[in-house]
């Protein structure tokens, strides 16, 4: 797949993989790092997921994702509507992106890689702009787990 239809980070935190597996997969911990309000939630192969977003500037929103894989220690996937702030749109007639997070334990701690694919499906108009605002959301979130698994 070419550059326009992925973004693609890592990033390389000094815990052992259980931890950031349990950081990553237990919906109620990602939402506390992510900035959603997932109390109560679960990731379940199969379901959907959502919550409102808590980050400054976007609380009129609520996350949607639908899981697609759980693996334990290993991988966690999820389909959303990338960039989708706008509530007076509705998303669900437009294709999905799929966000997979990938673990991979090292000698001292723990590799995550993340793969958001599928943006070339995306409609035109919102393409461009989507991948650049998840692009740089992204960037703040490896930061954010990284951050919150080092103070947890």
């Amino acid at each position: 797949m070419n550059s326009t239809d992925r973004i693609e980070r890592q990033i390389h935190i000094k815990a052992p993989r259980s931890k950031v597996w349990r950081t990553l997969a237990d919906a109620e911990t990602f939402g506390d790092w992510f900035g959603v309000a997932l109390k109560g939630k679960r990731f379940v192969a199969g379901e959907p997921c959502e919550g409102p977003i808590t980050y400054p500037g976007y609380e009129h929103i609520t996350w949607k994702v639908v899981v697609d894989r759980v693996e334990p220690e290993h991988l966690l996937s999820f389909r959303w509507h990338p960039y989708a702030i706008d509530p007076n749109t509705d998303y669900s007639h437009e294709p999905t992106t799929l966000v997979t997070f990938e673990l991979e334990e090292t000698s001292d701690g723990t590799l995550l890689r993340l793969v958001e694919s599928g943006f070339d499906k995306i409609p035109a108009h919102r393409r461009a702009e989507a991948l650049r605002m998840n692009s740089g959301g992204w960037d703040a979130q490896m930061t954010n787990i990284d951050t919150y698994v080092a103070s947890h």
